[in-house]
């Protein structure tokens, strides 16, 4: 790369107008001195909320068809991104395929199930047109990169193929995980990836490393970028977090990149918050999150209300496991303020967690904000089974948010 690529870029964010959302009530940190609260800045907060059965069901319809035995029947990791043509793309981590049975299951309960022997892929990508499920694309769609390393997709957006090119594509962020022993049970994080999908077929025609994590010698500093992306002038915020739950830190801490339009797939492109400033080919300070008080689950969701930024999170602590929170900031870099009064969506009965809230710009409107969330079995030592016994645990959830002035 050429040395004047290398420059470091001040950031042109600046100062924005403050809003704060919430789940539920608003609680509100003090105000910095520099902070414009004036005119359009004014607080925000949740009106109501409710589940959203439409695209609760929906999943649950498509995921108990029997009529194929090769398509989705459960998954996390649950992102999603509108394609030009208005096909709505899902995006899932580990998924379940197979056939799902009428109940009773084996063990008498009311459950639609699965065989134990179903098989299980990495990631795995659903077409949804005019708001129903119709297929799901030849699974996995991105295949290990390695043996005993696999890819998980995250956030997704159609981008131009380069920088000024009037053809687009569909770029995916993949996180590279790699086999490990506790508390890695779920990964050691290696690297971040972005995927290049053609257009309109979805045909995947390249990988590249953007991010590469294997010389961090503590895994738990890992960072692994995409689980939500903003736009915003030009420029694509690719937030991200390290693994810091992973070895029982309360919370993990958020970080932020940035690239130009058409420029995912570019490694060189990429630049990353530094704590002063926005630079290339430098390791990214956090900018969210203490590991105790304050922080990010493994996954997490920012959106923009105006020209303000809202990142959705599972709680810090024990609480993470439940409840979802928030925080509010006027740039990407921060200072974020929060965390804001929680919010417990509901769970099915039994040992099962909420985790990965990501909201659905794409499939809000009206003043309605799309939420999802997913759900798990605790004891990871039997989830399977279970799972496997009720196959309506292992699917995402919904909720619909409206937001109102006042705080």
């Amino acid at each position: 790369m050429p040395d004047d690529a290398r420059v470091r870029h001040r950031t042109g964010t600046g100062l924005g107008l403050l809003l704060a959302l919430v789940l539920g009530a608003v609680l509100l940190t003090a105000l910095p001195k520099d902070d414009d609260t004036s005119g359009a800045c004014a607080p925000r907060t949740v009106r109501a909320w409710s589940a959203d059965q439409r695209l609760t069901s929906e999943f649950a319809r498509y995921g108990d068809d029997p009529s194929r035995t090769d398509d989705w029947t459960g998954g996390d990791g649950t992102h999603s991104v509108r394609l030009p043509d208005g096909r709505v793309l899902w995006l899932f981590s580990d998924t379940y395929l197979g056939q799902v049975h009428a109940p009773p299951n084996p063990v008498g309960e009311s459950y639609a199930w699965r065989d134990t022997t179903a098989p299980m892929v990495r990631n795995s990508a659903v077409v949804m047109r005019d708001g129903r499920l119709e297929s799901t694309l030849p699974a996995p769609l991105f295949p290990d990169p390695a043996p005993g390393q696999w890819r998980w997709p995250v956030a997704a957006r159609v981008e131009p193929r380069s920088p000024g090119s009037s053809e687009q594509v569909l770029r995916v962020l993949l996180w590279v995980r790699t086999n490990g022993q506790p508390p890695w049970i779920y990964g050691v994080p290696t690297a971040t990836e972005v995927a290049t999908l053609s257009l309109p077929d979805l045909r995947v025609e390249s990988t590249v490393k953007v991010f590469d994590q294997q010389l961090v010698a503590d895994p738990s500093r890992r960072v692994l970028f995409g689980t939500t992306l903003v736009e915003e002038d030009g420029w694509t915020y690719v937030f991200g977090g390290d693994d810091g739950r992973a070895v029982s830190r309360p919370a993990s801490r958020a970080h932020v990149a940035r690239v130009p339009e058409g420029g995912l797939a570019d490694p060189g492109a990429w630049e990353y918050w530094d704590g002063d400033e926005w630079a290339v080919g430098v390791r990214p300070r956090a900018v969210l999150g203490d590991e105790r008080r304050t922080g990010v689950g493994s996954a997490f969701s920012v959106v923009r209300d105006g020209r303000t930024y809202v990142l959705f999170t599972m709680a810090a602590g024990g609480a993470g496991l439940t409840t979802v929170t928030s925080y509010w900031s006027c740039s990407p870099t921060g200072p974020w303020h929060g965390p804001a009064k929680d919010f417990s969506p509901s769970l099915p009965d039994g040992q099962v967690a909420a985790y990965n809230p990501q909201t659905h710009p794409e499939l809000s409107e009206d003043g309605r904000l799309v939420l999802s969330y997913d759900v798990n079995w605790l004891d990871t030592t039997g989830a399977a089974a279970q799972l496997s016994r009720n196959v309506s645990l292992y699917r995402p959830r919904f909720v619909t948010l409206r937001l109102a002035a006042g705080g």
